[in-house]
């Protein structure tokens, strides 16, 4: 229920107020879907839940971040206004597609605050059981979209952005052989 009910207030077409808003959307719903999945294979882990939570935050954000330039290319903006305020950069910089340092700066604190996400969920490594790395593994694409974000400077509309990683699979067998995510 969780889920509808964001999905729902998503549905009004509205930014985010703040980066606390997007996150509690990841949570709401990302974080959800994992829970979930976690029920699944049959874990109750306080660990695992704590873990999947700062994963679905980072998704939640790291989705909001892809959809960008699509969003943008029909006149939507989603990032938090909170931290465009901050940087003095308005909806209409996305929309007309603005390189700016500023532009770029938004956009580099919200890739920072998935990034802290996947980073205290990684935290957790040791105490999370291994049957639960399969749950986990989508770890691996958010990190690749943050690194390729970070490579182009954090410029949201950089066309390699929206290319595929041809590389993902290999990377999800690594991790999913090391027993990590």
């Amino acid at each position: 229920m969780k889920i509808i009910d964001e999905r729902e207030k998503n549905l009004d077409d509205k930014p985010y107020r703040n980066i606390q808003e997007l996150e509690d959307y990841g949570e709401n719903t990302q974080s959800s879907l994992l829970y979930l999945t976690l029920e699944i294979l049959g874990i109750k882990d306080l660990h695992a839940d704590h873990a999947a939570s700062h994963i679905g935050k980072a998704q939640g954000i790291v989705t909001c971040l892809r959809a960008t330039p699509y969003h943008g290319s029909r006149r939507r903006v989603f990032l938090p206004m909170d931290v465009c305020v901050l940087h003095g950069v308005s909806q209409e910089d996305f929309l007309r597609k603005s390189q700016d340092k500023n532009v770029r700066d938004v956009v580099y604190d919200v890739a920072s605050q998935a990034h802290l996400h996947l980073k205290h969920a990684r935290s957790f490594h040791k105490s999370v059981p291994v049957k639960a790395f399969p749950a986990f593994l989508q770890t691996v694409a958010l990190e690749d979209y943050l690194k390729k974000i970070q490579k182009v400077d954090f410029d949201i509309f950089h066309p390699s952005l929206q290319q595929k990683n041809a590389l993902l699979p290999l990377s999800l067998y690594i991790q999913s052989w090391r027993k990590r995510y």
